[in-house]
């Protein structure tokens, strides 16, 4: 990575759409960092007991959306690169939690590319209107993920080594004006 720091301050949250790359990013990010990592979809799963699509199934989507909430507001981890669902951007109570301890990292994918990753649109357990399309989602999103972001990282067709590379510069030169919290010491 070009720049390593013994003590981070902040999470890395990162946000985007189904397909953005998330969690591969997300795992990737955190060994070269030395961070935690953390799926907050698979940490629905756990509390529910359900699938996102099975809550969706039995519940509709806002209640994913609910649940959703609920968890990222109760989320504590520190020195973790935290891996949304594409949906948690429509909740400013945990987005604000989620920014209170970190920095939010949008990873941005066009439309076009996204709708050729992701395949199972209908049954991925994606937090959306039934009449829905993917851009149609994309659309009303994108603006929600520019809102948050401290930081936008272009996608497209980088190596994922180089998307973590770019985080990380963006991630330590964000840092630098944060102080960490019962610390005088800024990485």
């Amino acid at each position: 990575m070009a720049q390593d720091c013994d003590r981070f301050i902040s999470n890395i949250v990162l946000v985007g759409m189904p397909g953005a790359g998330k969690s591969t990013i997300g795992v990737i990010l955190a060994k070269a960092l030395g961070l935690g990592f953390v799926d907050t979809d698979i940490l629905i799963q756990q509390e529910t007991g359900k699938t996102l699509q099975g809550i969706i199934d039995a519940s509709g989507y806002l209640a994913l959306r609910e649940i959703e909430e609920k968890v990222l507001s109760q989320a504590a981890f520190s020195r973790h690169v935290i891996a949304t669902g594409g949906s948690a951007v429509y909740s400013p109570a945990a987005m604000s939690h989620l920014r209170a301890t970190g920095v939010i990292v949008f990873l941005r994918v066009e439309s076009a590319e996204l709708e050729r990753r992701v395949r199972d649109y209908h049954v991925r357990g994606i937090a959306r209107r039934p009449d829905q399309s993917f851009h149609d989602l994309y659309c009303e999103r994108s603006e929600l993920y520019e809102l948050y972001a401290d930081i936008i990282i272009d996608c497209g067709e980088r190596t994922m080594e180089d998307i973590c590379q770019e985080i990380s510069r963006e991630f330590h030169a964000v840092e630098g004006g944060r102080p960490e919290a019962g610390s005088s010491s800024v990485c």
